[in-house]
């Protein structure tokens, strides 16, 4: 195992004018004292780290003292989207400015997308959606520094404490392999990086390096962008071309019993036809799917999800996120036709 090192590049990041704070560099300033310098659980992860993978000691308490607790990251993990109704988080996503930046996103980087959709087995419209939901196809790729943003959350979000501990391990390791300086990179409140949004241990999982330079930049590359987000999809099982979800009409009383189960496809559709679920589009009979309920402006939304969409909740877990992205790539592929 090779010892843990600085990139090159940390010296020129006391160098750097505050007004790059939206690039990959990060702007420094003096080291505060509300940092993790002396927290016991940060002292503690320092001990491990030291002992599991022979980091240097003083570089790893170097950067315990240069991470900072930021209070804004803790209140922003306590209002996620997601907990708003169907009917208030489907406006944020939907926006004409969202659909034409994602024709425009698709036809600067048509020949990626169709290498990928070809290699992956995945549709191009949904990782470009999966894109401008993310981080509006890089224009909001995240403002907080990593290091701050798994710190914070490791050592004073007690909730998922070991959650993101684990994910800190996760950015520490691959700042290593990638070259990545690891008080400049940016992302969002949880740490998630790059136009795709991956936090640092599906970085190191599912990121390729898809224009085969020896590096995978999730920041910079178009190629290991859009190929990493595919890859991501065609692990978890995306089939092409199949459906994502259909809307339903339910009467009587019996397919509430298959409402509040997982979203994984367990049910056909013909034996949800017999408990009173009717697909509003024509889908074959012997695929499998959940029924979901979203809450509308005007009463529940009742929706058939298959396969594709138990893939996209992989990405994000909520069922929100995922017809979010389904309904934005039929209306990016829509507007671009």
């Amino acid at each position: 195992m090779r010892r843990f090192r600085l990139p090159r590049q940390l010296i020129r990041t006391y160098l750097v004018p505050c007004s790059l704070v939206l690039s990959p560099v990060a702007c420094a300033t003096t080291v505060p004292a509300n940092n993790y310098g002396a927290h016991p659980q940060a002292n503690a992860f320092v001990e491990d780290m030291v002992t599991r993978y022979q980091m240097s000691r003083p570089e790893l308490e170097a950067l315990m003292t240069d991470a900072q607790r930021r209070q804004s990251i803790l209140d922003a993990i306590a209002r996620p989207a997601e907990a708003k109704p169907w009917f208030e988080y489907r406006p944020i996503f939907l926006k004409p400015a969202r659909i034409e930046g994602g024709v425009a996103f698709w036809n600067n980087n048509t020949a990626i997308l169709d290498k990928a959709a070809e290699h992956f087995g995945v549709d191009p419209r949904v990782i470009v959606a999966i894109i401008g939901v993310e981080t509006r196809y890089g224009a909001n790729a995240g403002r907080y520094r990593v290091l701050d943003a798994l710190a914070t959350l490791a050592f004073d979000y007690p909730p998922r404490s070991k959650f993101f501990r684990g994910e800190l391990e996760q950015f520490l390791l691959l700042t290593q392999e990638e070259d990545v300086d690891p008080r400049a990179a940016l992302g969002s409140y949880a740490g998630a990086m790059g136009y795709g949004q991956f936090i640092p241990s599906s970085y190191r999982r599912y990121a390729v390096d898809f224009d085969q330079n020896g590096k995978r930049d999730l920041w910079g590359s178009p190629y290991d962008i859009i190929g990493s987000v595919a890859n991501y999809l065609h692990v978890h099982g995306w089939q092409r071309g199949q459906p994502v979800a259909v809307r339903a009409g339910v009467t009587g009383n019996t397919y509430a019993g298959l409402i509040g189960k997982d979203l994984k496809p367990r049910t056909t559709v013909a034996e949800m036809r017999k408990l009173g679920v009717k697909p509003e589009q024509e889908v074959e009979a012997g695929l499998r799917g959940a029924l979901i309920e979203l809450e509308g402006r005007d009463g529940p939304e009742y929706w058939i999800v298959f396969n594709n969409f138990y893939v996209i909740t992989r990405y994000n877990r909520s069922p929100l996120y995922a017809m979010a992205v389904n309904q934005l790539s039929e209306a990016i592929d829509a507007e671009r036709r």
